[in-house]
């Protein structure tokens, strides 16, 4: 009996040793991000420190299109649910990636971006996936992939239901995955950022019925809080929109708290017409999930023009701290990054911040009819995971042209919350972050793990074009003017550097249904443009095909309700590049970093990223922009991909050591996920490419140990 007890302990010990200690031999990833909390973390430890040098590829799923791909599948009882480049939602065997089913909308084919699904069930029977198909709300039966007809309208809903009847026609879709609550799902949603925008407002649809249960006004209607920071007739939406949160939420279900990071007001970079302190704009709020009531809130940017929405769900964590009576606590908190690099950290039930924000006086616009705010934050702690300033001895090191960069370095506006003006404005962090969509990971011992961009953009106004000066104009040209020059360029060139396409010929390369189709719905952080006419569009598309009829040319003003016309307008969304298209100042462009939330204090920074033509020149890495965050384990690993460089690759969570990389066939720019099935641990990353000039792939890769 003794020699029997004893061999269980060698057993147990080795099993222990070569990390197949688990909870269950399960292990699901069965919310976005991993679980309401949005941590990004997995109790699994089979894939340790010790031998994730060792996984081989598992298996790979191939979509039926190809292109970004920024989903995070999630993983129920073996199954793994994700959507792909056109937006089909699609369930696959976890173990081998078998499709088990595939669902596309059946009228159109679309063409945004989908960070994923949401998965609900009552316990018993009636399981659901939730996702969303341009305007729309479906509600897929789990096990088949079928619409459950009882959910609103033939299973799907409208995301522009508590919206208003401004909202009817503008653009409205949503990108990332809604949060379940109870019998709730509540709706991240993407809007237009120009004048045509839809309000922002947060709305929650019953799971069962599809029937609209709150809405929580981001731009406040009479009598409600927060009313008097906007125009008394900002409301309206007639000129002012946005405010949406767009990045995804967090939820503590057992206080029935949703917490709900929002973005601008648009337009994004000037509010001469949306004078005041704007809140529910760039606020992160703490609402009754049950109800839609406002808890608490906390604005990081007064009255932005900066495009400085919260790029990414906030982190429910719990710390430890030493109280004012010199004891240990633990608080549960909320953790907020940031695109300006910050990371904002308050008491997860009064709001209060656990680190100083003091309000810091900023330089005031010098735009006619523009009245930025005196004040903004700047968060003391945690450090900064990004720069926060820049001066001449940061420019690029390696660069050919640092005369031409210095003129314009010199020439442009700098400084802490510089406002936009004609001059030209260095946004860094850049509009992408710092911080973005992908968000960070958390352990539990409170440790953060986010990546950062480090690339700087110049923001430049200038005058809009009056109607008037555009009466010479066909149709179709003033549309390109007033629609499409800001972005593409106005000889339709684009500016590829900074991920704009040029539309010259784009007759030569894509057909006219497939251009209407764009401009009707939008494609990747594109928005549709919703409010043009049909009549309007053809011509648009005409002009761009070279063919647009001389009959059509001469009209003044397009017929029926327009957006209306700001006294200003960009020059587009410019990088601060280098001839040879590198970011003009110094390395590093990306960077990993793990910060201690308990203290405020940063752990370690890597480079994250790296151009191979470069180090072969003998520059260290240089890191370069990512976009999609980071996976930690129980196994003390961080994985994440996310770079330009293709790499899917794992690190030592503690040191920051790079433990494990591989090439992927496509850019991984999605956030990755890990879960269990009969006792065999697996990593899966979407490979979908198609940004920042890489090319495009279609699979969705596992990882496990041999």
């Amino acid at each position: 009996m003794k020699s029997v007890s004893s061999l269980f302990a060698v057993v147990i010990l080795f099993i222990s040793l070569v990390g197949l200690t688990y909870q269950s031999a399960d292990t699901d990833w069965p919310e976005y991000l991993g679980g309401p909390d949005r941590n990004h973390y997995s109790p699994l430890n089979q894939i340790n420190t010790a031998n994730v040098s060792q996984l081989t590829q598992a298996w790979a799923y191939s979509a039926p299109d190809s292109g970004q791909m920024q989903v995070s599948p999630i993983v129920v009882r073996g199954v793994l649910y994700g959507v792909t480049a056109a937006v089909q939602a699609f369930a696959l065997d976890a173990a081998t990636g078998r499709e088990l089913w595939r669902f596309g909308d059946p009228l159109k084919a679309w063409h945004s971006t989908s960070r994923g699904v949401a998965y609900w069930t009552d316990g018993k029977s009636d399981e659901r996936i939730l996702y969303t198909v341009g305007p729309w709300l479906y509600a897929l039966d789990a096990r088949t992939g079928k619409p459950i007809t009882a959910f609103g309208e033939a299973g799907r809903v409208s995301l522009r239901a508590g919206l208003g009847a401004q909202a009817a026609e503008k653009s409205v879709i949503s990108n990332t995955p809604g949060t379940i609550f109870e019998n709730l799902i509540v709706m991240p949603m993407r809007l237009s950022e120009g004048s045509d925008a839809a309000p922002g407002h947060i709305q929650a649809f019953d799971v069962r019925t599809g029937k609209l249960a709150w809405v929580f006004h981001t731009i406040p209607h009479p009598g409600e809080y927060g009313y008097e920071t906007w125009p008394k007739d900002a409301w309206k939406n007639t000129d002012v929109g946005g405010a949406n949160n767009w990045a995804g939420m967090a939820i503590d279900r057992k206080r029935g708290i949703l917490f709900v990071p929002t973005g601008s007001a648009a337009f994004d970079f000037y509010g001469g017409n949306r004078k005041g302190q704007n809140l529910f704009a760039n606020c992160l709020l703490a609402l009754n999930a049950r109800t839609g009531k406002r808890l608490w809130h906390y604005q990081m940017v007064h009255h932005d023009v900066w495009d400085r929405d919260f790029p990414a769900p906030p982190n429910l964590v719990t710390l430890r701290q030493t109280g004012t009576d010199g004891r240990p606590r633990t608080i549960d908190a909320v953790a907020q990054p940031t695109k300006s690099g910050h990371v904002l950290v308050f008491d997860r039930v009064t709001g209060k911040p656990l680190f100083p924000i003091p309000e810091v006086a900023v330089e005031q616009s010098d735009l006619p009819g523009e009245s930025t705010w005196p004040t903004q934050p700047q968060p003391l702690k945690p450090a900064p995971f990004a720069r926060q300033t820049l001066t001449e001895a940061d420019l690029n090191p390696y660069t050919t042209d640092r005369d031409s960069l210095l003129t314009v370095f010199r020439r442009i506006k700098k400084g802490y919350m510089a406002p936009p003006s004609k001059q030209g404005t260095l946004i860094f962090p850049g509009f992408d972050g710092g911080a973005e969509w992908g968000g960070a990971a958390v352990d539990p011992e409170g440790i953060m793990y986010v990546n950062a961009n480090e690339m700087a953009w110049v923001l430049t106004m200038v005058d809009a074009p009056k109607q008037d000066a555009l009466a010479h104009l066909s149709t179709g040209a003033r549309l390109y003017t007033l629609q499409c020059a800001s972005c593409h360029g106005p000889e339709r060139k684009g500016n590829p550097k900074s991920g704009f396409p040029s539309l010259v010929d784009i007759n030569q390369r894509r057909d006219r249904a497939y251009v209407t189709q764009i401009v009707s719905q939008g494609k990747g952080m594109m928005p549709g443009f919703t409010t043009l006419k049909p009549e309007e569009k053809q011509a648009l598309v005409a002009f761009l095909f070279g063919d647009e009829k001389q009959e059509m040319a001469g009209v003044a003003k397009p017929k029926g309700a327009q957006p209306p016309q700001l006294p200003y307008k960009t020059t587009g969304y410019n990088k601060f590049l280098d001839s040879k298209g590198y970011p003009a100042i110094a390395p590093p462009w990306g960077t990993l970093n793990a910060i201690n939330l308990n203290t405020g204090e940063l752990v370690w920074k890597n480079t994250l990223g790296e151009f191979k033509e470069l180090t072969a020149k003998g520059i260290p890495p240089t890191g370069t922009e990512n976009y999609g965050g980071p996976v930690v384990t129980a196994g003390g690993v961080l994985f994440i991909a996310a770079t330009k460089d293709e790499m899917f690759r794992a690190y030592d969570k503690q040191t920051g050591k790079l433990l494990w990389e591989t090439k992927l066939p496509a850019a991984g720019y999605a956030t990755p996920c890990t879960y269990a099935v009969g006792g065999k641990q697996y990593v899966v990353i979407a490979c979908g490419g198609g940004k920042l000039g890489t090319k495009k792939g279609n699979q969705f890769i596992a990882f496990a140990l041999p």
